[in-house]
């Protein structure tokens, strides 16, 4: 009787052990998940930033009237003479 009393607290001390390392186990890859998604949400947010102001640049770079001063200057484009103008008719 009392070796069985014997192999059921051994298998009961195994029992916690396996469960206190288990917890230890999840608690640890939890940090490091958490501080995963730390890093990638600042990652995230710097990425917004940059984008927000790559379409601030791009509105730029596409506003009409830098498109016409830079086919004017860089292009030498000038608007066509009347005279130059056909009307196309289908």
């Amino acid at each position: 009787m009392k070796v069985l009393g014997g192999i059921f607290m051994l298998i009961l001390i195994a029992a916690v052990l396996s469960s206190a390392i288990a917890v230890v186990w999840t608690r640890h890859e939890s940090r490091v998940l958490f501080v995963e998604l730390t890093r990638l949400q600042d990652q995230r947010d710097d990425l917004n930033i940059e984008y927000g102001k790559l379409e601030l640049e791009q509105a730029t770079w596409a506003e009409p009237r830098r498109v016409d001063d830079e086919s004017r200057q860089k292009l030498g484009m000038v608007n066509p003479k009347p005279q130059d103008i056909q009307l196309v008719r289908r």
